[in-house]
């Protein structure tokens, strides 16, 4: 069933549900009142003949003359002895006049059926001295109530039917809007599914805020796809070339090792020292590009509470022994606490420390400090710096400032990548502010939690 039908049906169903309940609460509220009228019209005439018996001390009971001027000629009045005996009778109706007879002690009112038609009935017992001595009984037709209920019952059938009608017409209409857009949609993934084609789904000013919000979502889906394609067709592109390279050196050099290496020690040297040079390249770009895809996944941090300093200080430490350089940590307090991975957050502080000591030769500066809800990490070097126009682009995996310096330090263009990717899943910022042959600072700012 499609959502256009389900709708119109629920919507068509409840109004009718609606519509029955009203019908029925007008119907018989409009019973209740005309007869409430008709009754207060009989107890004025049975209240006027007690009052004119009072005058006469109920002398008089039987006087023709007493319900005469009460008389119409869709009534009957009467009054009955407590022994059921009518003394005084106005009405030429014979079915009023043959009503039963019961003498009550208190006044009663009811509605009952005569020959299909409705007829309302009114008693009112007749005391003298506190003593029962009759009962005034008055009944009138309903009919032309009834025509006027007849009446009522056509209008709100007609109406009904006609709101119904309406409202099958309007929505279809309302959800041929509503799902026009939903249609496209899918004519769009379609159409995608097709020719392999991203394509983005036109929004009109017609659709209502849902609609649009639905579109526009769709829209930046579509937009993010095909950026994500983009960057998969250049990182597949960028590590092929850079796969490139290396297999190339490999293979060149061990093809030289076929020719010549088994009698030229000298050329048999050269080559294996190129080719574990050229190895151990590709293990650490290897690692790198499965690190990156790792990094991908929602679930790849494991965060816990620890205290930053000691990791920067046991990395410092760890530096200064294998590079002998210099690093010098300042922190404002002995601890600063965050919430994260502690293993990824080693891993960027890491690379930002390696960069800086294959770009420069002075002591390099470590500054953590905390600011309100953040932790500020600072890394200084004072080496080559950077252009300004290079600084965009310093995170883009394979990007390199300078193709002849990447080749004299060894990196393979990913370790920026990798630590972007850990700042922006902690939820963190970075900032890089450097001059060429004035040095460079990473700034960055992540959250305690």
């Amino acid at each position: 069933m499609t959502l256009r039908l389900r709708f119109t049906l629920f919507t068509v169903f409840w109004l009718i549900f609606i519509l029955i309940l009203y019908n029925v609460f007008v119907y018989y509220f409009v019973i209740k009142v005309t007869t409430r009228g008709e009754l207060q019209l009989l107890s004025s005439k049975a209240d006027l003949v007690m009052e004119t018996l009072r005058k006469n001390e109920m002398a008089g009971i039987d006087d023709a003359a007493l319900l005469k001027d009460m008389y119409n000629v869709n009534e009957m009045m009467r009054i009955v002895t407590p022994d059921s005996r009518v003394v005084n009778s106005v009405g030429v109706d014979k079915q009023l006049l043959a009503l039963p007879k019961e003498v009550r002690t208190v006044s009663h009112s009811d509605t009952i059926k005569v020959d299909g038609h409705r007829v309302l009935t009114w008693s009112v017992p007749i005391y003298d001295n506190h003593r029962l001595v009759g009962q005034i009984d008055s009944a009138r037709y309903l009919t032309a109530l009834d025509g006027y209920l007849q009446i009522l019952l056509g209008a709100l059938s007609v109406t009904s039917v006609g709101a119904i009608i309406f409202a099958i017409l309007g929505t279809y209409w309302f959800t041929s809007r509503l799902t026009g857009p939903i249609g496209q949609m899918v004519q769009t993934m379609r159409e995608i599914d097709r020719s392999g084609k991203l394509q983005r789904v036109k929004m009109g000013r017609e659709e209502s805020v849902e609609l649009q919000q639905l579109i526009r979502a769709f829209n930046q889906m579509i937009d993010r796809l095909d950026r994500t394609i983009e960057r998969q067709k250049q990182f597949v592109a960028d590590a092929s070339h850079e796969l490139k390279t290396p297999l190339t050196v490999i293979g060149s050099y061990a093809d030289m090792l076929k020719r010549w290496g088994r009698d030229d020690v000298t050329v048999r040297d050269e080559a294996i020292e190129a080719i574990a040079r050229e190895t151990e390249r590709l293990k650490k770009l290897t690692l790198s590009m499965l690190t990156l895809a790792e990094a991908e996944q929602d679930d790849w941090l494991n965060k816990s509470r620890f205290d930053i300093v000691s990791i920067v200080n046991d990395l410092s430490g760890v530096l200064r022994a294998t590079f002998l350089r210099h690093i010098r940590v300042h922190s404002g307090s002995g601890t600063v606490q965050m919430v994260g991975d502690k293993d990824k957050i080693r891993q960027m502080i890491l690379i930002f420390l390696d960069n800086a000591i294959k770009y420069s030769k002075e002591p390099i500066d470590v500054r953590i400090r905390s600011e309100k809800n953040t932790v500020r990490i600072e890394v200084t070097d004072y080496g080559i710096g950077i252009s300004e126009n290079e600084i965009p682009y310093l995170f883009e995996r394979f990007y390199r400032v300078d193709e002849a310096r990447h080749r004299a330090t060894g990196g393979s263009g990913l370790g920026l990548s990798i630590a972007k990717r850990i700042i922006d899943l902690h939820g963190g910022t970075v900032e890089v502010f450097s001059k060429p042959g004035s040095g460079t600072t990473i700034a960055i700012a992540l959250p305690y939690k």
